[in-house]
């Protein structure tokens, strides 16, 4: 299965935003004839006010950026995990950070709402609050993709074990984990957390990220980028560099299932 990882700098120019994840999920399709396809985190919209998020939330279904990657996946026959999407919950005054998957005739098979919030002082003294607009989710979520078990999460998840854990006794084979990472936590933690999470979970590890800076509110704040490919031994074999692209690689059953031979991790496990 070959895959391909999108990276974007959104802003808070929402139909700027699609028409920019749909150019480049175009321009990866015609260079690299992948399979299966990933977003970053809020792909749709980053950073602008409290109340321009919550114009920008969107239905599910049927809001532009659903139908967008909705009406490609269909028009290209291939997998979208797009990313992230700000979703509208009615009756609660918070909005969603949603994953929604479709396969290659479009329809929907799997939805998932990042779990852990980004509540945080940066090393840069910039505060991230996002259980104040946020509601988190609370389903373990996976989905088929033609005989490889996709495992979902969203950025900040990546700090929590016990997510991957779940998704790796849900027969997890591959991981994805749409992603805005600042600048300051990427730098160090980004790659290392990434191979981590391979290594215990003995699956490939696929990451689309954020890359450049964006305003929010009166603050200009940067995300790290390079999205990155980690096979199940936690080698990293495919990585993009700074700036809007995408990346490719492949997912080989074969290699999942050698890793797993060697060290049976998922076999030796115990309740504690």
């Amino acid at each position: 299965m070959k895959v391909a990882l999108i990276q974007m700098n959104s802003g808070s120019d929402k139909a700027a935003n699609i028409a920019a994840a749909s150019a480049l999920i175009e321009k990866a399709i015609v260079e690299e004839r992948p399979d299966w396809i990933c977003l970053p985190e809020v792909f749709d919209f980053m950073g602008g006010s409290r109340a321009e998020k919550f114009a920008a939330a969107e239905d599910f279904p049927g809001g532009p950026a659903y139908s967008a990657m909705q009406s490609l996946a269909r028009k290209h026959g291939v997998f979208i995990h797009a990313g992230s999407i700000l979703e509208r919950i009615e009756g609660d005054p918070r909005i969603g950070n949603t994953t929604v998957v479709f396969n290659r005739k479009g329809d929907e098979v799997a939805r998932y709402r990042k779990m852990h919030m980004f509540d945080i002082t940066g090393p840069d003294g910039q505060q991230y609050n996002e259980s104040a607009s946020m509601k988190p989710g609370d389903a373990v979520v996976t989905y088929d993709c033609e005989g490889v078990t996709v495992g979902c999460a969203i950025c900040y998840d990546i700090r929590f074990p016990l997510l991957f854990q779940a998704l790796m006794d849900k027969g997890a084979d591959m991981i994805a984990l749409p992603a805005a990472f600042t600048l300051q936590t990427g730098k160090d933690h980004w790659e290392v957390l990434g191979r981590a999470r391979a290594i215990e979970t003995e699956t490939y590890f696929c990451a689309s990220a954020q890359t450049g800076t964006f305003t929010q509110g009166n603050e200009v704040r940067a995300t790290y980028g390079h999205s990155l490919v980690v096979d199940p031994w936690g080698l990293v074999v495919a990585k993009a560099s700074d700036g809007p692209g995408y990346v490719a690689s492949r997912i080989d059953p074969q290699r999942i299932r050698k890793v797993r031979s060697m060290i049976p991790v998922a076999q030796h496990k115990i309740a504690l």
